[in-house]
């Protein structure tokens, strides 16, 4: 039986400052809707997929959530056979915790944008309206934007003129872009929260220009009547000795003033030697591409912008060890900066970096669980496809619905795994069903059994996923063809990309972000490290 927590239990074990991994299992869309603060969204869908990489330390203390609906208690049972051993759910779901009169929160990446809310307020950080830019623009003053958001983003779209620098690159790269003290460094994002951090970073770094962020981003930008470029491809140059020389300079100033740690390798061993008693994150904050071509052997890539902006989900084990890497400890060290001034209460940056030797080249490879001893019945792409064009078979997509929606195998059925069981009556009676994946094939061989247990025909994976079909140079439906759930349910969706009213939804979206600091005051969050402005 896994253990019950009453609303105020679980206030008191949020408080008590002992490890805590507080995971709602909701799908992101419903989560989105209304969760607790500190809240990391782990669907029961994807959870294998996910916690041991975000919970990493199994005798950690874990306590689930849900809408009162019994998910939690369906995690806790995978939790407890994957070797869970403190697991608890908070009994009656998010519902109940808005009963006890505690703040539920709407929206994802919560306590990050929150902070965003108060770094503005606490340090006035200051900003310039979308109109003052485009007239500074037109009149051909001396500035510089630079677009905080990863390079995917960017290209999306992006402020004219504007050149890709992500968050924790932004002071790592900025002498090389800006030659003049003279020059107006304007920082923007998509809203508010990576231009307000990365705008305050390079105030922080005392970089001798004036620096400003783009009040609401491109947001701001749109809903002020002005155009955006798209597919761009602009980005801050490689780093010269200069500008190298300059950023280590800026960077430990910052060191100092936030009391960010050090620590050489005989640490990080010792550390590691206690990752079964405290939580330790190792996490690599350089661009993507840098780290496929080499990194440090159990590190898992989290670009330092996007770790501040999300650190949900990278990290959701509260109060864990946290050690930082980079080459040079610049952009580490900014990163730590800004996580220790977030609460977290023992960051740290590996001394020297990377180094040289015994780096491993490739993208971070997620840890499943479930999959050992696990054996499921396969069908390769080149043969479902003559026996979809014979019938008595039906295809059922797990993947996200972004991705069934943008493509998928024709005449497959979308569905949630944590839902396969409700969804399974309203399937066709076939002989043959085949589980296929967005892009790959791993949720499916975690959900085979599940479905098998649901319906009376023989149920197979497609090997290797969609990803596979489309590989096999096999057709791809898109839009929403067969859906057994809603489209909204498993998908956070930002303004831009919603139905309807774009703009009421962004102005909703920005009035959202602003009143974030107003809502943690009413919930009693507080930052406990925040020195005055130098």
């Amino acid at each position: 039986m896994i253990r019950r927590l009453a609303p105020a239990a679980v206030r008191a074990a949020l408080a008590d400052g002992g490890e805590i991994a507080l995971i709602d299992v909701r799908e992101e869309g419903v989560f989105g809707q209304g969760h607790l603060f500190y809240a990391c969204c782990i669907p029961l869908s994807r959870l294998e997929l996910r916690i041991a990489d975000l919970v990493p330390r199994r005798s950690a203390r874990v306590v689930l959530v849900d809408g009162g609906e019994g998910l939690a208690e369906r995690a806790g049972a995978r939790l407890a056979a994957s070797g869970y051993g403190d697991v608890a759910v908070l009994a009656g779901g998010t519902p109940a915790w808005a009963g006890a009169g505690c703040e539920v929160f709407s929206g994802v990446n919560v306590p990050s944008k929150a902070f965003g809310e108060f770094v503005e307020h606490a340090y006035d950080t200051p900003r310039i309206p979308a109109k003052e830019l485009k007239a500074r623009m037109d009149a051909g003053e001396d500035l510089i934007v630079v677009d905080s958001r990863p390079m995917e983003e960017y290209r999306r779209m992006n402020i004219p003129t504007g050149i890709d620098l992500p968050g924790g690159e932004l002071l790592y790269r900025i002498a090389d872009m800006v030659l003049s003290p003279d020059t107006l460094v304007v920082v923007n994002c998509a809203g508010r929260t990576r231009s307000i951090i990365g705008a305050q970073s390079l105030i922080n770094a005392g970089i001798a220009n004036r620096v400003v962020a783009l009040k609401d981003g491109t947001m701001g930008w749109t809903l002020a009547g002005f155009d955006l470029e798209t597919g761009m491809g602009r980005r801050g140059p490689e780093v010269s000795a200069e500008g190298l020389a300059r950023a280590r300079t800026q960077a430990a100033r910052v060191a100092a003033r936030f009391g960010v740690r050090r620590i050489d390798r005989a640490q990080l061993a010792a550390w590691r030697r206690e990752a079964d008693q405290r939580t330790l994150y190792l996490l690599d904050v350089r661009r993507p591409e840098e780290f496929r071509a080499g990194h440090l052997p159990g590190t898992r890539g989290a670009p330092g912008g996007q770790l501040v902006q999300t650190t949900d989900a990278f990290a959701a084990t509260r109060g864990a060890r946290i050690v930082l890497v980079d080459d040079t400890e610049v952009r580490a060290t900014m990163t730590a900066s800004w996580l220790i001034q977030m609460g977290w209460p023992e960051v740290a940056v590996l001394e020297g970096g990377i180094g040289l030797d015994g780096l491993v080249p490739g993208d971070s490879v997620p840890t499943v669980l479930g999959l050992d001893g696990l054996r499921v019945e396969e069908v390769a792409p080149a043969a479902l496809a003559p026996a979809l064009a014979g019938g008595g078979v039906a295809v059922i997509d797990l993947g996200d619905s972004r991705g069934y929606l943008a493509g998928h195998i024709p005449g497959a059925y979308f569905a949630l795994r944590a839902r396969l069981g409700e969804a399974a009556p309203r399937l066709p009676v076939v002989g043959d069903y085949v589980l296929t994946g967005t892009p790959d094939d791993v949720l499916a061989r975690l959900a085979a059994p599940e479905l098998a247990q649901a319906v009376k025909g023989r149920v197979r994976v497609l090997r290797g996923g969609t990803r596979a079909w489309a590989a096999a140079g096999l057709p791809l439906a898109q839009g929403p063809e067969r859906l057994l759930e809603s489209a909204d349910d498993d998908v956070f969706l930002q303004p831009y990309r919603r139905a309807g009213d774009v703009a009421q939804a962004m102005r909703d979206y920005l009035t959202w972000e602003v009143d974030l600091v107003h809502q943690i005051e009413r919930e009693g969050v507080r930052y406990p490290i925040y020195p005055s402005p130098a």
